[in-house]
């Protein structure tokens, strides 16, 4: 991060800010590899909040001169002009992700809104503030999607999708996490947008004990999987995926649909492709859906994968009784 990358990472908050996004957005997406040497900076606006975090630990004199940018920046008349008022600034390099506030007043809370819809995120105390912005279009494809289904919304984090479904006229959401905190959250979330909290199930448990509870609520219409790359003890992306791909047919509907993500840059489509081939085999890929333009890669299989797959009918082909026919 030198003198010249911060100067680039000061223009393109320029830009990004004249004038500022009406909803949250990313405002800088260094980790695409687009921009040498912010390969681990991303900037995110929370309408009024600006938070820039690093991924990696600068060194002290690289740490004095960006933080010197960007009071700078604050004073400029691109950030009056913006209505931000607090700046962050997110050590995630770190075990506790300290963030540091560069300028205005400390909350726990803030309020922001992504697709006419509102949710609640956390500022400055935790890791992740409550809601992953690349998947701003996955979202809004199940809000699309979800009139009169039934939805389950695996490793469902505070909710965001079970948000936009019900928003989308779902008949039920069922949302499971092992996180009970991040459930109360998603149920704030509802609350929020004015929801009714009866055609919504929070299930605090692990994935892999509970499949009986899963299936009580199904069969399912949608089935949304975006799961943890790692989480310590419970999930081990590239050696647990392929325990719950194995597990859809029997918790959709025979017209269902899967929304299955991966956010790794070291794992591309193919795995989550090959996967359902193999263990879900009556499942069909259909789309890959587009990031957001704000997530830019120079890889476009490092960014978020989000991979719709659909059930089709298996049917034997009359003059081959050992052969089968996939029909939608």
């Amino acid at each position: 991060m030198n003198p010249d990358a911060i100067a680039l990472l000061q223009q393109q908050l320029d830009v990004a800010l004249s004038p500022a996004p009406e909803e949250t957005r990313r405002l800088f997406h260094g980790r695409g590899r687009c921009w040498p040497g912010l390969e681990h900076v991303t900037v995110d606006w929370l309408q009024g909040v600006v938070l820039v975090a690093l991924f990696r630990e600068p060194q002290a004199s690289e740490l004095a001169d960006l933080k010197q940018m960007l009071m700078t920046f604050s004073q400029s008349s691109t950030w009056q002009q913006s209505g931000a008022h607090t700046l962050l600034l997110q050590h995630r390099y770190l075990l506790e992700s300290t963030t540091e506030w560069l300028l205005g007043e400390e909350v726990d809370e803030w309020l922001i809104t992504e697709g006419g819809l509102r949710f609640k995120l956390d500022l400055g105390k935790k890791q992740n503030t409550g809601l992953f912005l690349d998947m701003r279009y996955g979202r809004r494809w199940v809000q699309a999607q979800a009139r009169g289904k039934r939805v389950l919304n695996l490793f469902a984090y505070t909710c965001g999708f079970s948000v936009a479904a019900i928003a989308g006229g779902a008949e039920h959401v069922v949302n499971l996490d092992m996180a009970r905190a991040a459930l109360s959250r998603g149920r704030e979330n509802h609350r929020l947008n004015e929801h009714d909290l009866d055609r919504v199930s929070f299930l605090g448990h692990e994935l892999f004990k509970s499949w009986a509870k899963v299936k009580k609520y199904g069969p399912y219409d949608l089935v949304i999987i975006d799961p943890p790359s790692f989480q310590k003890g419970s999930f081990a992306l590239t050696k647990d995926y392929q325990r719950v791909l194995r597990r859809l047919p029997e918790l959709l509907t025979g017209q269902g649909i899967v929304l299955a993500c991966v956010n790794d840059p070291a794992i591309g489509p193919d795995f989550l492709i090959e996967g359902v081939a193999h263990e879900a085999p009556s499942l069909r890929f259909e789309q890959r859906l587009e990031n957001p333009p704000e997530f830019p890669d120079a890889n476009p299989d490092g960014g978020l994968k989000a991979l719709v797959f659909r059930m089709v009918k298996v049917q034997l082909v009359d003059d081959d009784p050992g052969a089968v026919d996939l029909q939608q």
